[in-house]
């Protein structure tokens, strides 16, 4: 039997699509008609993306100025959750002959997606396994962002304290603060905002604004806060104060030259 020809693979070929053209010996050049089949590629799946860290999706022209500043050593703590975590450098020394090798030590790094209450979605963000397990103990990565002490300020680092301040502005934070002020015997935040000016300085044009810049004013020029006009009698009430200490000051240093202090060992018996 003679062997079978076996058509030669071509060389290029397409793996998305493949179009095959033949035509039968029996039909006619006129009615030739092509034949198509199409591979499918390898995978049909689109291409997962990523969520986008959750800090970056804050402006950062909205979020307060980070009040410690960012980390200028190991400045991948200020992409994420560390915990005051940071690189570190030391030796491995042998046991049989004491040969050190210079090394270093990476925090513990894990990205994670949290599930946060307030926000009602998930916060992805990486973090070390100290902090992951301080999350677990309280409760919530809500509860970690809100904590109030300074050393849970400084472990936030830039990126935790975009976090704090996208949570801070949920309603839901908003009512448990409001709750807690209640709680404390405290107004609420709108009234206590309020500043109200007296009737006087309000009757004279002043506001709020132009009280303050007036005060700081008087604290470089090393004055007094004396605030609005000063009428006839309360110069005078402040004439006589400055005179009656000026009249006590001078008395004191007259009782002082007249009982000097002698400070000579009197001699025994």
């Amino acid at each position: 039997m003679p062997p079978i020809p076996i058509p030669a693979a071509s060389s290029r070929r397409c793996l998305s699509s493949l179009i095959l053209t033949s035509t039968p010996s029996h039909t006619s050049s006129a009615f030739e008609t092509p034949i198509s089949t199409t591979i499918r590629a390898l995978s049909t799946t689109s291409t997962l993306s990523r969520q986008r860290p959750s800090h970056l999706t804050v402006s950062p022209d909205q979020v307060p100025e980070y009040p410690y500043g960012p980390f200028r050593t190991y400045k991948q703590a200020n992409e994420g959750l560390f915990g005051g975590q940071k690189i570190r450098f030391g030796n491995v020394v042998a046991e049989e002959y004491g040969n050190k090798s210079r090394t270093t030590w990476l925090p513990n790094r894990q990205t994670k997606r949290l599930w946060s209450r307030s926000l009602n979605t998930f916060i992805r963000t990486r973090m070390t396994a100290r902090v992951l397990k301080t999350i677990d103990r309280l409760g919530g990565i809500d509860e970690y962002l809100l904590g109030s002490k300074t050393q849970r300020i400084k472990d936030l680092g830039p990126a935790g304290w975009a976090l704090r301040w996208k949570i801070i502005q949920t309603p839901a934070v908003q009512e448990r603060f409001a709750r807690e002020r209640a709680a404390m015997g405290l107004p609420p935040k709108e009234a206590a905002d309020s500043t109200d000016l007296p009737s006087e300085l309000a009757a004279e044009g002043f506001t709020s604004n132009s009280v303050l810049n007036e005060v700081e004013e008087m604290i470089q020029r090393d004055e007094e806060f004396v605030i609005g006009k000063v009428e006839e009698g309360e110069q005078v009430v402040a004439k006589v104060d400055e005179a009656e200490e000026a009249t006590a000051t001078k008395e004191i240093e007259f009782m002082k030259e007249e009982n000097p202090r002698d400070n000579a060992k009197t001699p025994g018996p």
